[in-house]
């Protein structure tokens, strides 16, 4: 009830991308719009088409339901439905149902006179999925280089893929993306500790302000980057992670064909080494 107490100072008119004050209406507490009919669509139809091809597969086990991309002789064509097919349409839904969300918050950021910082954020993501089943796929010539809709069946692909260049973890775009999830974790961790502390404190003391907080900061690492710095510096990383997990693989069988390994091999030819005694080259 607390929510509702104020839900009329937000539930303001106008913002809106497509259908005007036609499409600008709510179910309940949650906004609708063009864009939520739109995501209902996508979504229902992704679902259905997913039961479907479960339905014609050999399992109802949820761990083992897949639905596989067309064989790589298929090309960049459309496959039968039995045979690929279902994937694509599959895929279609899953780009309806995420854009027209990320278009659903634009909406809402608009009528709130708020920064697009969260619909941006949430496009980042439905990037790196574009990038796996649509961008990488076109660049290699065939749809069958996307990854499996199931459970086992993906985390088999992820497998596959990182084993198909060697070791994965010698990819230096892998390692850039997961220094910064690591990094994220780390600033978001030391953020939320820090608050709760500052909002507990030991009983018969006050609950300390930010100021409190930058000083913590300050004597503890030598500088502190203040309450908002630290949500734009999270989401920075955040949204660098997710980039750079799309350039690793994007680059992986497009740009780069080898064991990632062999990459490095550039360090080791470099000049400076060919004349030590002992040396890779010496």
């Amino acid at each position: 009830m607390a929510l509702l107490s104020f839900e009329k100072k937000y539930r303001v008119r106008g913002g809106t991308l497509v259908g005007g004050d036609l499409c600008d209406f709510w179910v309940g507490p949650f906004y609708v719009g063009f864009w939520g009919l739109s995501v209902a669509f996508f979504a229902l139809l992704g679902t259905i088409l997913i039961f479907y091809g479960a339905a014609i597969g050999d399992t109802w086990n949820p761990w083992l339901i897949s639905i596989e991309p067309p064989e790589l002789e298929v090309g960049l064509g459309f496959a039968p439905l039995k045979e690929g097919g279902l994937w694509q349409l599959i895929t279609i839904c899953a780009h309806g149902a995420f854009i027209s969300w990320a278009l659903r918050e634009v909406e809402i950021s608009r009528k709130l006179g708020m920064g697009l910082h969260v619909p941006v954020a949430f496009a980042v993501a439905i990037l790196a999925y574009t990038t796996l089943v649509v961008i990488r796929p076109v660049l290699m010539g065939a749809w069958g280089h996307g990854f499996p809709y199931g459970i086992w069946s993906h985390l088999d692909w992820v497998n596959n893929v990182g084993y198909a260049y060697g070791n994965f973890h010698y990819n230096p775009a892998h390692m850039i993306a997961v220094s910064l999830f690591f990094t994220t974790t780390l600033a978001l961790a030391l953020h939320g500790s820090l608050i709760l502390s500052a909002a507990n404190p030991e009983k018969g003391n006050e609950m300390r302000s930010p100021d409190h907080e930058d000083t913590f900061f300050r004597d503890f690492i030598g500088y502190s980057i203040g309450p908002l710095g630290i949500h734009r510096l999270g989401l920075l990383l955040a949204l660098n992670a997710v980039i750079w997990s799309a350039i690793c693989i994007v680059i992986s069988g497009t740009v780069w064909f080898d064991a990632w390994s062999e990459w490095w091999f550039w360090y080791v030819d470099l000049p400076m080494w060919v004349d030590i005694e002992g040396g890779v080259n010496g």
